[in-house]
């Protein structure tokens, strides 16, 4: 494990860090929006009072904390691979440069001792393929750390990914709501665990976790900017679309997320990368507020 000086005086110092991922720089979105919004995101971090610990693999090892040289190599080398915890012995065996997804991200802070790690989306079960379930739900359900996002990926089955949390463990807390986000759209007519309005209501029921030695993760799920919003009706039309163009076009695997979102921001005009941004920038300052908290 490779830390930058910044974070290995913060761990040392007890200071609130937040993780951030990589695979949105390498593989979420579009260059040169992805160097941008890497940027913007920590910055984000920064200014609620913690310390940003963007998260990748090169070499072979896991580096906590990047340069601004790394940030550029993870959003324009397209031989960058996209890694789960499967991965792992592979990449660290072969010395590859890889980014990290919401389970490696997870895995790879909790190690370094981070406790806050903010996202967009998580994976979750496949719509139409209740066996394929990402990497990403095991490794909350068997990690705790506290994970800031807007619930699951819209391309996802969300009630059967809804169910899969509950029924391993994790506590699934709302920013300010009482349903869970569905990732563009801020309702989905599912359920939270429990309505938190403060940064300090987040840290008390996470100190509580720790304190039960309780080894699942707790899901901060905030919804999409109002003003970003995409509404059901329309963002079911431009899926559905979507979803039929990757069976045409064969496309299967960990390479469907990334494709399902490009196609959806190009048939809705943009709208949905804004929307993408907007989530990743509203949710890391959040996460730096929770970590702050943490520390106190």
């Amino acid at each position: 494990m490779k830390f930058t000086e910044e974070i290995k005086t913060a761990l040392a110092e007890s200071k609130p860090i937040v993780a951030l991922e990589s695979t949105v720089i390498a593989h979420g979105l579009p260059y040169p929006d992805n160097v941008e919004t890497a940027l913007s995101l920590e910055k984000n971090v920064r200014e609620n009072g913690a310390i940003p610990a963007t998260i990748a693999v090169f070499d072979g090892e896991f580096c906590v904390g990047l340069n601004q040289n790394q940030i550029e190599r993870l959003a324009t080398d397209k031989t960058i691979r996209k890694i789960s915890r499967r991965d792992l012995p592979i990449v660290v065996g072969r010395k590859l440069n890889c980014a990290t997804t919401v389970a490696t991200t997870s895995f790879i802070a909790h190690l370094a001792g981070i406790k806050v790690f903010s996202t967009g989306g998580i994976g979750g079960v496949h719509r139409g393929f209740d066996w394929d379930v990402s990497a990403d739900l095991p490794e909350l359900a068997n990690t705790p750390i506290t994970v800031v996002c807007s619930g699951a990926k819209i391309v996802l089955d969300l009630p059967a990914t809804r169910e899969w949390l509950e029924t391993n463990g994790v506590t699934i807390l709302g920013w300010q709501c009482d349903e869970l986000p569905a990732f563009y759209s801020r309702s989905s007519g599912l359920t939270i665990d429990e309505r938190i309005e403060t940064a300090e209501e987040a840290a008390e029921i996470i100190k509580a976790r720790d304190d039960l030695n309780l080894k699942n993760a707790i899901l901060v799920t905030v919804p999409v900017p109002k003003e970003f919003e995409i509404e059901s009706v329309e963002l079911e039309k431009i899926l559905a679309e979507t979803l039929k163009l990757a069976v045409e076009q064969n496309i299967s695997g960990k390479e469907t997320t990334p494709f399902l979102l490009a196609e959806m921001s190009a048939k809705s005009a943009g709208k949905t990368l804004k929307a993408n941004i907007a989530l990743l920038e509203n949710n890391a300052k959040i996460a730096a507020q929770i970590a702050v908290n943490l520390v106190l």
